[in-house]
């Protein structure tokens, strides 16, 4: 499952139809003694990807089918990345995955090639490779998970979000990663090739340098503006002792921190970052973020607390199914601002909050809350979450005197033993912290219904505190 996937463009200027979907293979007829293996090379500028199926199929479907974000609108990134080899195969998009289906309609040959060019490019909440400037690239391990269907119909009726679905042939790949340049980078240490099924971390092919330090492990691309790894260096273990002052033990202590440097393009400042067990992506990019303005110090700041945060809320815990991604990126989103508020004389807390309400108000506008990664308006999930964050706690507030830590750490103490913080139970501490339960209506409203979101935050602040006023139909804070 994927948390914290936080793609953040700063300060700069459905479905296909299905047709009948016959039975899936049954469990013994996909499942073999041994998981799908799959080869990945770099020999020089050459990437290959070499599988071997462990079954017959018509069609394979890629676990990970995330969409790339840009100027060209969304499309599959794998589509302009990776091509087929093997004759009689084609890579295409069917509904809401890519898959691969052999010519003649016959089951995909069991071993199959592709060629890769990997690119840093931007995924809708999901891991994207890094590439730094000194030629090293690290790759996301489970982008080459793969299961078998009957038929392109069952790829169309798939739905996004796989949580809660039984697929065949569950289980990630057994992966080998070899570099004929040298050793490869996997958790922390160099290995001349590295074979795993963790489909949750990164690989890196390259000499990029790995600094020990006392509270992280860094990998820092060789051309970052100078200020990004100090105040990296310098924040990002103080946030961190924030939080576990606050929640408790995170997920780790000792993160690896990977930072990749994309370059200073032209009018763009770009951060972008994730988070996995035990590893802290970023990737920066554009002239914007060259110098170290008070502004660029502020969001650096605001976007290492957000993407720390995921160690507590989004790996401690995580959400149930992918529409419920506004309880751990809205979360860690006010986690930040309350950090930064706490460590940082003079941050402007309420200019941060300002965004998240009206970018809440902007988006679920445009339909239920819930359905916003179908309409690649990701963003509403932090800005919405942020704003039932900022009514939580002001319920809480109003009872005792807390703060949303004061709301978040008994929910995190509840759910670390199955890892998983759905829907209902924190609506339900909602209802316990504000004796309200008008409210968690109104949020399940704009969740499955939508309708007018001014109307419904500015109840919701009514009736648990937050302080606001209406000016020309816009609710501002106070």
């Amino acid at each position: 499952m994927i948390v914290g996937a936080a793609i953040l463009a700063l300060l700069a200027t459905g479905c296909a139809a299905a047709g009948p979907v016959g039975p899936m293979p049954a469990r013994g007829e996909v499942e073999a003694a041994r998981p799908v293996t799959v080869v990945v090379t770099r020999d020089g500028d050459r990437w290959t990807a070499q599988y071997e199926l462990n079954a017959d199929a018509p069609v394979w479907a890629f676990q990970r089918s995330a969409l790339q974000t840009g100027p060209g609108g969304r499309k599959p990134w794998r589509l302009d990345q990776w091509r087929v080899e093997t004759p009689g195969v084609v890579l295409e998009r069917q509904g809401t995955r890519d898959v691969v289906r052999a010519l003649n309609g016959g089951p995909v040959p069991r071993r199959l090639t592709f060629a890769m060019q990997p690119r840093a490019v931007e995924l809708e909440a999901e891991y994207s490779s890094l590439s730094f400037s000194d030629g090293a690239v690290a790759l996301p391990t489970g982008q080459f998970d793969v299961f078998p269907l009957a038929s392109v119909a069952q790829a169309r009726a798939l739905p996004a979000d796989l949580n809660g679905v039984d697929v065949p042939g569950d289980g990630p790949a057994r992966v080998t990663w070899r570099d004929r340049a040298g050793p490869v980078l996997f958790q922390g240490e160099r290995h001349a090739e590295v074979t795993e099924t963790d489909g949750q971390t990164y690989v890196l092919f390259g000499q990029a340098e790995v600094v020990e330090g006392r509270t992280m492990t860094t990998v820092m691309d060789p051309a970052l503006p100078e200020w990004i790894p100090e105040t990296l260096g310098e924040f990002a273990p103080r946030v961190a002792e924030y939080y576990a002052a606050r929640l408790g033990p995170g997920q780790t202590d000792h993160p690896m921190v990977m930072v990749s440097w994309t370059g200073p393009t032209s009018g763009k400042t770009s951060m972008g970052g994730s988070v996995m067990p035990g590893l802290i992506v970023m990737s920066f990019e554009g002239t914007g973020v060259l110098q170290p303005t008070e502004e660029m110090f502020s969001v650096s700041r605001w976007f290492i607390g957000h993407e720390s945060a995921h160690f507590w809320l989004g790996q401690a815990v995580r959400y149930e199914f992918a529409r419920d991604a506004w309880i751990t990126e809205g979360g860690a989103d006010l986690m930040a601002v309350r950090a930064l508020a706490a460590l940082e004389p003079g941050y402007d807390a309420r200019a941060e909050l300002q965004k998240e309400v009206d970018d809440c108000v902007r988006l679920a506008g445009n339909g239920p809350v819930a359905q916003a990664g179908e309409r690649g308006e990701h963003r509403a999930f932090y800005a919405c979450g942020a704003v039932w964050a900022m009514a939580a706690e002001g319920a809480v507030r109003q009872r005792s005197g807390g703060d949303w830590f004061d709301f978040l750490k008994p929910l995190l103490d509840a759910n670390r033993r199955d890892g998983v913080l759905t829907r209902e139970e924190w609506l339900s501490a909602l209802t316990r912290a504000s004796r309200d339960p008008s409210l968690r209506i109104g949020i399940e409203r704009m969740l499955d219904v939508g309708g007018n979101p001014t109307s419904e935050i500015a109840r919701l602040f009514d009736r648990t505190g937050v302080t606001y006023r209406l000016a020309g139909g816009r609710i501002v804070l106070g």
